[in-house]
């Protein structure tokens, strides 16, 4: 982590690949690290991966496809979070990898994913798109791997808190 600090990556283009079980602080990683990009001076967006892909194909089918594309490829950095929860549709993976064409080698990427890297080839789907979607990803990224009980589990919600002192 503290590698990544200092945002070079993000100067270099690379991606940045958080892996782990539920609860296990992947989006807090995430956040964290396109804050401190943020503190740095760049921009950066995030997306929840099914609300990225339900913007993409809203995009498509409104005309504003040109400026949604125009505006994730403006960005320094964007952060994709609980990808792979479920399998891509057609659609889905294609302009995912029109996404990341054009940020390949110019713009750095965050994937934060339940499932390990080598589950996701099976998650995209179709075979050659699935390769040059994790070509543009994977290579040269920072990997991080977070294992453990969900830290949900380990602290009271204030809510709970909340209602624990009102007994």
């Amino acid at each position: 982590m503290r590698s990544l600090a200092d945002c070079r990556w993000v100067q270099d283009s690379s991606s940045v690949l958080i892996v782990g079980p539920t609860g296990t602080g992947k989006t807090y990683l995430s956040c964290a690290l396109a804050d401190q990009a943020m503190r740095r001076g760049y921009s950066a967006l995030y997306f929840r991966a099914p609300r990225l892909f339900s913007a993409l194909l809203m995009a498509r089918a409104d005309g504003s496809w040109p400026r949604f594309l125009a505006k994730l490829e403006k960005a320094d950095l964007i952060v994709v979070d609980d990808f792979g929860l479920a399998p891509l549709t057609d659609g889905e993976r294609r302009q995912f990898l029109e996404v990341l064409e054009d940020r390949s080698g110019t713009k750095a990427t965050i994937i934060a994913s339940q499932l390990p890297v080598s589950s996701w080839h099976d998650v995209i789907g179709e075979p050659t798109v699935a390769d040059a979607i994790l070509d543009r990803l994977v290579h040269n990224a920072h990997r991080i791997e977070l294992k453990g009980a969900s830290m949900r589990k380990q602290k009271p919600r204030a809510k709970e808190k909340g209602k624990e002192e009102e007994r």
